[in-house]
């Protein structure tokens, strides 16, 4: 017998698929109303005949494909000889340069950029046998897929009051730089980046997926719009010409745009740090309109996020100031320790004074939902751990896709991380089966096709290069063969871990997830791409901080709710799977009115909340901290300073606590602080 679930053509679930209160069946009607999702006939899917896939060992190279990396050089034989190890990076630079002219390279390709012993690179990938034999590499690591978690934007009448005291000492800010690295465009017309003489505050904006205008010379991709160019477009609108925004064009221009939001916040007019100059980098995520055919084309990953903080540290050399950056992004995958390329290249970049990165800690806070349409929790659901006590027992998850007309063509990734003491073999039973598919260590599943088209690939590898630790990685993916497009099987999956050899046997595990979000309809169907989830059984309400947001020396900003004095609900927890501290403060973040970019209806300002707008407040305050120091502050500075002068909630202490940080920021103590963070005083009454 079988439960069926909403009206119309739909997907089943056996009876044992309804597990722990997860009412599939509901959530999938609620579903409809939340996503005007059309149904799908599944069974029809189902009974169509697939040809076969091959395996990747079977396939051509792949010489026109390409692949965003990062490359850890150590210079073999070389020892600690530091000369040896730069002419190695040398070397290699011009490996991976040569590599990328000598195909048919894409625009977005970037230069190969370097920092210490890193190296960001885009490479065919038929060339990474290549470089994996090469002896002066330590590891080659793909680069993160971004994630944005896109904020409902309502109209609102007057900017939220940012406006932070001890003036005398900030100057607001009109001695540096704030750096903000986004997505859906810059409104560099809004009135309140707008000076007194009607020019644009932005010096400058990389548009990473433009060609409106020449790419920076260090990267050759994109479209560097300067200052001079943005002022003369807003002076030719107000001569009667097109808008400015037209005039000098981005490859996005949303309504109610993030990017423009998040920059109001941090150094608007009526933002925190509002005499600061604003460089601005557009990050080229895929959008909705037509990202059925871009998702393949894509370069939308952590290796921009580094481009775009070389470029901003660049401007900065350029114009002698110090910089606050800002980045409302970021990354589920990895294993949440710090020691992702991505994290290591940013804490190298901020071991000079006059730089700091704050990033979102995420958006993946809720559990529960609070009240009857209520769906929040979907992306709350993305972490679990446990620890298996001896050889022969064994843990089993269940990880929830949603299907009944919602057809998921979305890549679902979960990463399982353990200890490099214990070998675990895994297991994976798909929705509806009844035969377990077994990986043990060092073993995998590459490409195995579901009759209905999912694919399965699991993983099962000891030691990564990156932190030594075990990990297996299970990959459900779609079919998107020409004319055979299908998504992922609906149901829960059950994922079984089993111990065969444990002297530590704790685990961590995290869903890389999508936002919901609708791609198009292609072949007379409608295409999602979905979040996966946790069941309750199996969810564990920690360490769902960004991935991104896990690093050392950069600042991760959770959401503080003023209307009600404590956290919001969503904001992410920590802390990180090595038990460090992350989050790290708290800001305002909910329900924050800043500028409503490239407003439709005339209106000017627009209330959005998230992480995402609790992060720029930071980044605006450590602006107005650097300014007010009476010599140079790095980053981990910063970062004491702020930890030094929270406040904790009400009813707290001045401990860490896993949603709130070290507590709520108080702007004004961090800023004395700052100014005399570095004064000493002579005892000579001592001698």
């Amino acid at each position: 017998m079988s439960t069926q679930v909403a009206t119309g053509p739909r997907l089943e679930f056996s009876n044992n698929e309804l597990v722990d209160g997860i009412d599939v069946a509901a959530l999938q009607a609620s579903l409809q109303d939340v996503s005007s999702i059309a149904q799908v006939d599944g069974a029809v899917l189902r009974d169509r005949e697939l040809s076969e896939r091959a395996k990747i060992e079977n396939e051509p190279k792949a010489e026109t494909a390409f692949v965003n990396v990062m490359i850890d050089v150590v210079a073999s034989g070389s020892g600690d000889d530091e000369g040896d190890k730069r002419a190695a990076i040398e070397r290699i630079r011009q490996l991976c340069e040569a590599a990328l002219d000598e195909r048919s390279a894409p625009s977005a390709a970037a230069r190969v950029v370097t920092r210490g012993d890193q190296v960001a690179a885009t490479v065919p990938i038929a060339f990474l046998g290549e470089l994996q034999a090469d002896g002066d590499i330590a590891f080659i690591d793909k680069s993160e897929a971004l994630k944005l978690d896109v904020p409902d934007a309502s109209p609102a009448a007057r900017p939220t009051p940012r406006q932070i005291g001890e003036r005398g000492l900030h100057k607001n800010g009109s001695d540096v730089i704030i750096g903000i690295v986004d997505v859906g465009g810059f409104d560099f017309a809004h009135p309140d980046f707008l000076d007194r003489d009607g020019n644009t505050r932005f010096e400058r904006i990389w548009d990473q997926g433009g060609d409106f205008r020449p790419a920076p010379a260090r990267f050759g991709y994109g479209s560097e719009l300067t200052r001079e160019r943005l002022n003369a477009a807003i002076a030719a609108e107000a001569s009667g010409n097109l808008p400015a925004v037209l005039l000098e064009a981005q490859s996005q221009r949303a309504p109610s745009s993030h990017a423009t939001h998040v920059a109001s916040i941090a150094a608007g007019n009526k933002g925190v740090c509002p005499k600061a100059e604003i460089v601005g980098v557009l990050v080229d995520v895929p959008m909705p309109d037509g990202e059925f055919e871009r998702r393949r084309q894509t370069f939308s990953d952590s290796s921009r996020l580094v481009h775009a903080i070389e470029y901003l540290l660049d401007v900065a050399k350029d114009k002698g100031k110090p910089i606050s950056i800002n980045v409302s992004l970021g990354t589920n995958g990895g294993a949440h320790d710090g020691l992702a390329g991505t994290n290591r290249w940013f804490d190298n970049a901020l071991s000079l004074p006059g730089r700091a990165i704050t990033l979102a800690a995420g958006n993946a806070g809720q559990e529960q939902a609070e009240h009857d349409e209520d769906v929040g929790w979907i992306m709350g659901r993305i972490h679990t751990n446990g620890r298996i006590e001896a050889r022969g027992l064994e843990s089993e998850l269940e990880w929830v896709v949603v299907g009944n007309g919602i057809a998921d063509i979305s890549e679902n990734e979960l990463e399982i991380w353990y200890s490099p003491q214990d070998r675990f073999d895994v297991e994976l039973l798909p929705p509806g089966e009844t035969e377990w598919l077994k990986v043990r260590a060092q073993e995998f599943i590459e490409n195995k096709r579901l009759s209905d088209g999912t694919t399965v690939s699991i993983y099962n590898e000891l030691f990564h290069p990156g932190n030594g630790g075990n990990y297996i990685s299970i990959y459900l993916s779609p079919n998107l063969q020409p004319g055979e497009i299908r998504g992922i099987r609906a149901g829960i999956w059950r994922v079984r871990l089993t111990g065969e050899e444990v002297r530590n046997g704790r685990y961590h595990c995290w869903i890389e997830r999508d936002d919901p979000r609708e791609i198009g309809i292609h072949e007379g169907q409608r295409f999602f791409r979905f979040p996966s989830f946790f069941s309750p059984r199996s969810n564990v309400d920690s360490h769902s901080v960004s991935s991104l947001a896990c690093g050392r020396a950069t600042i991760a900003v959770s959401n503080y709710d003023i209307a009600t004095n404590r956290m919001n609900i969503t904001s992410s927890q920590g802390p990180t799977r090595d038990g460090r501290f992350k989050p790290d403060i708290a800001a305002p973040g909910t329900d924050i009115v800043a500028a409503n970019g490239f407003a439709v209806d005339g209106k000017r300002w627009t209330s959005m909340s998230g992480t995402s707008m609790a992060s720029p407040y930071v980044a605006g305050v450590i602006g107005l901290m650097m300014n007010a120091a009476a010599g140079p502050i790095n980053s981990l500075q910063c970062l004491g300073i702020l930890q030094r002068t929270a406040r904790p909630l009400p009813g707290g202490t001045f401990e860490w606590v896993d949603d709130a940080g070290f507590g709520r920021i108080d702007p004004e103590a961090a800023i004395l602080e700052a100014a005399g963070f570095s004064s000493r005083t002579d005892r000579t009454d001592l001698d």
